[in-house]
């Protein structure tokens, strides 16, 4: 009945809402189910009052209870959860999903559902993650349970980073994330792996510095990737970076960029040394970020890079500024040596070139052949001159 728009809005002339909000009191995975689905559904297409719902009938208050219960079997001194009955995960969905609403749809309210946290992150770190469907329920309704919270709260902080393992729970999503990447086609990673970038994000921008760069590690392409062109392996920071251009997954796309933009400290020339020029290039020129004029030298990453750059302890060697691949990994190919017609033709070609990008004004650059001559290297020859 409650699936019809016109039917919701009955239930909530009759003030009905306000016994579902007292019936959700009862400890009971049944009546958890039901009345969860029920609020849920009034969400869309009536005038409920959310906001009357969290502060005269408790709503918050009473979710918050029931998903501690979920999270309670996994904090007791039993060495192993028992089977659980098939209703408790069915309830717990119904009451994430239902808390994702009302965060949505009342984000002045969202304060009231930070004591739920630890018991949030306690499920997701205690249920196991399937390495076929990563993200299915309740793991993904987890994580959009999530994407509202008011993490910028002290408590919040600390309960997300805490002291004696301040990466447990970075772990656990970014864990999630490399399992979601190998399996998912192009319209699932749209639909489920966008809210998971958008939390890790969140969480990367208050994590502590240690973590951050616990985080840089994990994401960002490492010496062993530097391999072969960036991109090509098979590790999570490679496929991401794929992401990053994947035309099919628009909002993918531009929350991996933006990830990785981040995690290179929102610096471009720290952006371009982490992916390379030809991942970076396309972020950087859509949200008008000027590209250093350094950025095409190749570069090695020696102790006196930026602290964004990868991961400081490794051992660093020169790096190709366009494909991110280290130099001494390049193939060598060897070609015949050019004859000076071959030579001045390339020439004209760099010439004609590079004064087509100056007229662009994407890029702030000088021709080589009119630096040359400004600077008195260049010598006309006569026609019939020998070539030396």
């Amino acid at each position: 009945m409650l699936l019809k728009a016109n039917t919701r809005q009955i239930f909530v002339d009759l003030g009905y809402e306000s016994k579902a909000c007292n019936k959700l009191k009862n400890d009971s995975r049944d009546d958890e189910f039901l009345v969860s689905r029920i609020i849920f559904l009034t969400t869309y297409e009536s005038n409920i009052d959310i906001q009357k719902l969290i502060d005269h009938y408790h709503l918050a208050e009473n979710i918050c209870v029931n998903i501690s219960r979920h999270a309670k079997q996994y904090v007791t001194k039993q060495k192993k959860v028992k089977e659980l009955d098939p209703m408790e995960d069915l309830a717990l969905v119904e009451s994430l999903k239902l808390m994702f609403n009302l965060s949505h749809f009342c984000p002045q309210r969202n304060g009231s559902f930070s004591p739920i946290l630890p018991s949030l992150l306690t499920l997701l770190t205690k249920k196991p993650v399937s390495s076929s469907k990563p993200l299915d329920a309740p793991i993904g309704t987890l994580v959009n349970a999530l994407i509202n919270l008011d993490f910028d709260q002290k408590e919040n902080v600390q309960t997300l980073f805490p002291k004696t393992a301040p990466n447990v729970n970075v772990d656990r999503f970014i864990e999630i994330l490399d399992k979601s990447t190998k399996v998912y086609t192009d319209s699932d990673l749209e639909h489920l792996v966008s809210p998971l970038l958008t939390l890790i994000r969140k969480l990367y921008e208050i994590a502590p510095r240690d973590v951050q760069l616990h985080m840089q590690q994990l994401l960002l392409p490492s010496n062993q990737d530097r391999q072969q062109p960036l991109g090509r392996a098979e590790s999570l920071s490679s496929r991401l970076l794929r992401q990053s251009t994947n035309p099919g997954t628009p909002q993918v796309r531009e929350s991996v960029s933006s990830l990785l933009f981040e995690l290179s400290g929102k610096d471009a020339k720290s952006f371009v040394q982490n992916v390379g020029y030809g991942f970076a290039s396309g972020f950087l020129f859509q949200h008008n970020v000027p590209i250093p004029e350094n950025a095409l030298e190749a570069w090695s990453t020696s102790g006196s890079e930026s602290s964004h750059t990868r991961a400081s302890h490794e051992s660093y060697k020169p790096v190709n500024p366009i494909t991110g691949q280290t130099l001494e990994s390049e193939p060598v190919i060897e070609e015949p040596e050019m004859t000076q017609e071959e030579k001045e033709r390339e020439a004209e070609k760099l010439f004609v070139l590079f004064e087509r990008l100056k007229k662009t004004g994407v890029m702030s650059v000088k021709n080589p052949v009119e630096t040359a001559f400004s600077e008195g290297r260049f010598l006309e020859l006569d026609d019939d001159a020998d070539s030396e």
